[in-house]
């Protein structure tokens, strides 16, 4: 047992060691900031992100597992681009053309940079260039001679479209077709009379006949040109815009100007990073989405679907035409997330061997202090916003130590760290620098504005709506307190823990178990208090005790183990007629032995609770008794520690439970003696005298039944 001085109730981080006055000392003009600062402690996850992007063999795919707000993304995106740089590939563009020999499927051709916009531009002049010369051909009677002028203005019409196709086998072949297509038409087309042919022309035009010359521009990299690999970022994932879509369109439109490319057709030679939230967020689609990109990850090729491919409505007829790509995937996912799909299709991340890994907390040195701070600096210069002294920057490295629940590490939820600055520079205005004052300021101002549920319940407490004694001594009722999250609000609050014993056979009935208000996890800590309480008591086994525990007012319902401890209490003030000090509220979960063990929140349970004894009044004998093995996660608010300090409320953690019975009624707990029993003025001992009289009780009822019949 040991009661803590204010010195235990938070980290300490001396703005003096963080060696500068304010974060402008830490801008070097001449070094990238976002490389020095982005990966803070995060030397591992570097290494295995640059190795992985930098894995030219096909199948390398990537899983980035980290929290929200990490950092992975931006610092996946920026190592991305980095390595785009020093490929040695280059970029191609994808145009979609007509297929003269299979005319229900697209012809797919990849081409270098900038010439998939060429050949379309081309195409287009030579399509006018064609119909401008119709005229002139169609009416020549003699349809060798027609050809034979036909061929001679192809060959002088088509010579920017040969410099195109020099260097590209299936562009020559594209373009022998559109040869040989406008050949067979001179050849084949009736001749009109000279009055017809404008009308002819017409109804070409109207039977969309030119629309066979176009080229659909699927990818176009042309301004991209100096780069080496595509980096594609996906923020909006859909079925569309991931695999490419087949859009509805007239009669007159072919169905390779249909086509529309996907983020996995534009990431093709390089690289495609995606939300995994994003996919598993779609409700309609996140399946077939995650079904058909195994299906690419194992194979290679992606094929362009209609509506009706993604299960959505009927469309259009599929396009089987199958298209190869070499795409690096990286995919971002929280780990619950990832855990999840694991186990509904392990197949899927078996193309994903290259694993980086996000730490969500770091250990809190003066290393990582300083690179928090350099990322402070790094953010003020950003956003042009007023840089922060070391006091200030001191407050914002406490906020990550409170976020983390934790005095030796911090979290690496730097989103939060940026919101919270940007607001304390607003807090700050047009001051020369943002000062502790202005954070605090932040820090407080967030607090109050997540309250409302939390002041609501304080002031049902007041009103004596919600029954909580603060002061005094009662048998058999304890203050537990609970962890309670409601959207964005997180609090604690205290609950009444009432229980009472009689005589019986039935040993302990947890109330809130019986109506179906209790969850596992505490019906799991009701078990063990039971067992606990029998071994304790193994010399007067079977007990012969009924007794009731039960969450006073409580009624939607009891989950966790973590008020096992005060359940405890309650009952063994019950159990030995001892009252308990009703200004000390109770949290920790017991295991089998009577050691207790850490539970969350702890931070929120203690500043809740001292918010009502101040609402009810301190008189310097409240507190809260937690498990020693939470003091490293005591990050209390400044309220909190000055109370401790002026002695008006006290923390006090314990190892065992023996040691918490002690505390609340003020009699040595006890120790088994050689006989197995307890001695009488402890509290075992008068538990131990109440069941021996429970016994006897019972068994002068038990004789005197027979007689009775």
């Amino acid at each position: 047992m040991q009661i803590l001085n204010e010195h235990a109730l938070h980290a300490s981080i001396p703005a003096g060691d963080l060696g500068f006055e304010t974060t402008r000392d830490l801008i070097n003009p001449s070094n990238n900031q976002s490389d020095i600062h982005g990966w803070i402690a995060q030397a591992d996850a570097k290494k295995a992100a640059i190795f992985g992007l930098k894995m030219r063999q096909v199948g390398f795919n990537m899983l980035v597992l980290g929290e929200h707000g990490s950092g992975r993304t931006s610092l996946m995106q920026s190592a991305m681009q980095q390595v785009a740089k020093e490929a040695s590939n280059q970029l191609t563009d994808l145009v979609a053309v007509y297929h003269f020999n299979q005319l229900n499927q697209p012809f797919l051709v990849k081409l270098p940079v900038g010439i998939g916009v060429q050949l379309s531009v081309q195409m287009d002049v030579f399509a006018r260039a064609f119909i401008a010369e119709l005229p002139t051909l169609i009416v020549i009677a003699d349809k060798e001679d027609a050809v034979a002028k036909a061929e001679v203005w192809f060959t002088k019409t088509s010579k920017e479209l040969v410099k195109i196709a020099k260097e590209n086998n299936q562009i020559n072949q594209y373009l022998a077709a559109v040869r040989k297509d406008v050949l067979t038409f001179v050849k084949i087309y009736p001749s009109p009379a000279n009055n017809e042919v404008e009308g002819a022309l017409e109804t070409l035009m109207s039977d969309g006949f030119l629309n066979r010359f176009k080229v659909n521009v699927l990818v176009s990299n042309q301004a991209n040109a100096g780069q080496r690999q595509a980096v594609i970022y996906d923020n909006d994932p859909s079925y569309q815009s991931l695999f490419g879509s087949v859009e509805t369109g007239s009669d007159q439109t072919h169905e390779f100007m249909r086509l529309r490319a996907g983020k996995l057709h534009q990431a093709d030679g390089g690289m495609l990073l995606i939300q995994l939230r994003d996919i598993l967020n779609d409700e309609q689609n996140g399946e077939q989405m995650i079904e058909k990109l195994y299906r690419f990850l194992r194979n290679g090729t992606l094929q362009f679907e209609d509506a009706a491919g993604n299960g959505t409505s009927a469309g259009y007829v599929l396009m089987n035409t199958l298209i190869p790509l070499r795409v690096k995937i990286v995919l971002i996912a929280m780990r619950e997330d990832f855990y999840s799909l694991l186990e509904e299709n392990p197949d899927f991340f078996d193309h994903f061997p290259i694993k980086v890994e996000f730490a969500d907390s770091i250990n809190a040195n003066t290393e990582n202090y300083a690179a928090v701070a350099g990322y402070i600096a790094q953010k003020c210069e950003q956003h042009g916003c007023t840089h922060f002294d070391a006091k200030a920057v001191s407050t914002l490295i406490g906020a990550l130590h409170r976020l983390e629940e934790d005095q030796v590490r911090i979290s690496t939820n730097f989103a939060f760290l940026e919101r919270l600055m940007l607001e304390a520079a607003s807090h700050a205005g047009d001051t020369a620098v943002v000062t502790q004052t202005h954070v605090q300021a932040a820090i407080n101002a967030r607090n109050h504005r997540h309250q409302y549920f939390e002041t609501q319940i304080r002031e049902s407490i007041i009103d004596n709506e919600l029954l909580i004694q603060a002061h005094g001594e009662v048998v058999g009722q304890v203050n537990g307190l609970t962890h309670i999250e409601l959207g964005d609000a997180s609090f604690g609050s205290p609950i009444r823990i009432t229980a009472r014993c009689y005589p019986g056979q039935k040993g302990l009935i947890n109330i809130d178990r019986e109506v179906n208000m209790s969850g596992p996890n505490h019906d799991k800590g009701i078990f063990i208090l039971q067992n606990w309480l029998s071994a304790s008591f193994s010399h007067l086994a079977p007990l012969s005790l009924n007794a009731s525990l039960v969450f006073e007012q409580e009624y939607n319902g009891v989950e966790g183990d973590s008020a096992s401890c005060a359940e405890l209490f309650a009952l063994l003030s019950a159990m030995a007629n001892l009252p308990i000090q009703q200004g000390m509220a109770i949290t920790g979960a017991l295991n089998q032995f009577g050691e207790v063990m850490p539970i969350g929140g702890v931070n929120e349970k203690i500043e809740g609770y001292f918010r009502v004894c101040k609402a009810l009044g301190l008189d310097g004998k409240q507190g809260v008794i937690i498990p020693k093995r939470n003091q490293r996660h005591l990050l209390l608010d400044d309220e909190v520690v000055q109370a401790v300090k002026n002695r008006q409320f006290k923390i006090i953690t314990i190892d065992h439970v023996l040691e918490g019975i002690e505390l609340l009624v003020g009699v040595e707990a006890g120790e088994k003696n050689a006989n197995g029993s307890y001695a009488a003025n402890t509290v075992m001992g008068h538990a131990q005298a109440v069941l021996a009289e429970y016994r006897l009780t019972l068994e002068q009822n038990q004789r005197k039944q027979p007689s009775e019949k």
